[in-house]
């Protein structure tokens, strides 16, 4: 049975988005512009982010940001004084933890994503890198040959970054079910893009060479990102993570015939491995730029897909269908705007969102510099709507 919603976007002012303690809850019709399976019942035990991607019937669409920790907060900003290195800041157990719950303490988003890196794995595949500030990843070892990606070893979690489970068990424990943990990986194309490149690119000239001149090469790498990643997942899940995002950033620069040969399979390849253990963890997929493939990403297997701004969400929707979830997917750019503004671009995202299988958040992540008090805003109108 499907039923299609009809929509309505109150009127607001200034004053009933204002940041005083007695804001009250904006009320908001929602619809998705098309046919949505019919809302479930809600499970009260279970965080409101798990209960919105598995279609049950929520009072508002849950939020979370990505890289909500981060620079943009002076906390974070006086973490980075007294321990520069980003590897440190996020293999260091104490600080994942302290990192990855500075948002939760101050804003209470309804997702907490554990503070870390796509490329953290990469050292225990025998891939060296670091993370140099000012000039982002650096790899000191460029994947170029078959040669090379025979040294590439398998990922072992347990083994190589311990500190990922326990900030996981720790800040499942200090959430308390009052929100989801959410850990992430990188995507394998993504990954190999990295590799290859020898950090990050504006022309992906070298993975494209690799890609159209000796397909078996890269693919015997993905086969290889795609083992580790599902392994990776399942640990993340094992040690407290309630849902996992996939970052595939870079398989945007693909044309459609290429992401169906070189991201496509070993993306659902990890999302059939991970269900075969864990059927019940939500998978969500995260590529930026991806409104040419927008229709391919369904066919992954995941449950939820993250929109970027670039899309208009109603369309999104529409070309999705109604059995996946949507999270996004507001420009990170709005948050420099007035109040007034970003709240109207929350409701008008919600509204096209629809009342089921939304998860309210930016089209990417938080930019450096935007201002904490139009963060708090952000989450203050957000999590004041109602259906």
């Amino acid at each position: 049975m499907s039923i299609t919603y009809t929509c309505s976007l109150p009127s607001f002012s200034s004053s009933s988005v204002s940041n005083s303690t007695t804001f009250r809850p904006n009320r908001i019709t929602c619809s998705a512009g098309a046919s949505v399976a019919e809302r479930k019942a809600v499970n009260t035990s279970e965080p409101l982010l798990l209960n919105a991607v598995r279609g049950e019937d929520v009072e508002r669409p849950p939020v979370w940001l990505m890289r909500q920790a981060g620079r943009y907060m002076k906390s974070y900003q006086d973490i980075c004084q007294k321990h520069p290195s980003f590897r440190e800041r996020s293999e260091n157990v104490d600080l994942v933890v302290e990192i990855s719950l500075q948002p939760w303490k101050v804003f209470k988003p309804d997702g907490v994503i554990l503070f870390s890196d796509i490329l953290t794995p990469l050292p225990g595949m025998n891939i060296p890198f670091d993370i140099v500030k000012g000039k982002g990843p650096i790899i000191f070892d460029p994947i170029t040959t078959a040669a090379d990606v025979d040294k590439v070893t398998e990922f072992t979690p347990q083994e190589w970054v311990p500190y990922v489970g326990e900030a996981l068990t720790i800040l499942r424990k200090e959430v308390n079910n009052e929100a989801a943990v959410l850990g992430f990986v990188g995507a394998p194309f993504t990954l190999a893009s990295y590799c290859v490149e020898g950090g990050s690119s504006k022309n992906f000239t070298k993975i494209k060479k690799l890609a159209f001149s000796q397909p078996k090469v890269l693919h015997a790498l993905l086969e290889k990102f795609t083992t580790s990643m599902a392994t990776y997942i399942k640990y993340q899940a094992d040690n407290g993570a309630q849902a996992v995002q996939i970052f595939d950033s870079w398989a945007t620069e693909l044309s459609p015939t290429d992401f169906e040969e070189f991201s496509l399979p070993y993306l659902k390849r990890i999302v059939d491995t991970v269900k075969q253990t864990h059927p019940d963890l939500p998978l969500i997929l995260y590529a930026s730029g991806s409104g040419g493939l927008l229709e391919r990403l369904p066919l992954t297997g995941v449950d939820v897909v993250s929109l970027d701004w670039t899309v208009d969400m109603a369309e999104g929707r529409k070309r999705l269908g109604s059995d996946i979830a949507v999270q996004g997917n507001v420009d990170p750019g709005v948050l420099f705007g007035s109040k007034d503004f970003i709240t109207n671009r929350i409701h008008d995202t919600v509204k096209k969102a629809g009342n089921t299988k939304h998860i309210l958040n930016l089209g990417h992540g938080i930019k450096v510099g935007t201002p904490e008090e139009n963060v708090a805003h952000f989450f203050e109108v957000a999590k004041g709507l109602r259906y």
